[in-house]
């Protein structure tokens, strides 16, 4: 995780993901950004107007970064091993208001891996989640953050994530590591 404040001149128009909100936007070439927290692949940064927008990682040349790599995956198909990686991947996915990923924040209710009908070697990924918030912006954003890191795994037929809202979140669903992060235990 990076806490240090860098201020970078973008070198080419990159797509971004304004905050809270969760709508799309493009910052063009040349504007200046301060980086206030690049963690997983990601990045947030706020603009020479002082909003909060998110570049995801496959945009971290436009910044002068190298483009995150994850090494720490299993290569077998089975389910049991699919989901240590799942499990792996959504611990790299940040809700970019928090410096915590999704799994210790507590987001993430249940990870179930099966095999896939009419697939070899292959499996149905089902994930239930949660938002810190109802109706928060970048709940699409993380949705689709997941669901592509797990599509990109080795032997995952399909994904399939549903947004609960029942049980709340609540800060007791963090992990003791992650309340202790954030000042809260």
């Amino acid at each position: 995780m990076s806490t240090e404040r860098e201020v970078i001149i973008l070198s080419r128009d990159v797509n971004v993901v304004m905050i809270p909100d969760g709508n799309h936007s493009v910052l063009s070439k040349g504007k200046e950004v301060t980086i206030h927290q690049s963690l997983g692949s990601n990045y947030t940064v706020i603009t020479e107007h002082g909003h909060m927008v998110r570049i995801a990682g496959v945009d971290a040349d436009a910044l002068g970064k190298d483009v995150h790599q994850l090494h720490t995956l299993v290569s077998a198909t089975d389910a049991k091993s699919v989901e240590k990686n799942c499990w792996e991947v959504m611990k790299t996915v940040y809700d970019p208001e928090i410096p915590v990923n999704i799994v210790d924040l507590g987001l993430i209710y249940h990870c179930n891996v099966s095999p896939a009908t009419n697939e070899d070697n292959l499996n149905d990924v089902h994930i239930m989640m949660t938002l810190t918030a109802p109706g928060c912006g970048m709940g699409p954003v993380l949705q689709g953050d997941i669901e592509k890191s797990i599509r990109a795994l080795v032997g995952v037929a399909s994904v399939n994530i549903e947004l609960v809202l029942d049980p709340a979140w609540s800060r007791e669903m963090m992990t003791e590591a992650a309340q202790v992060q954030l000042g809260l235990f």
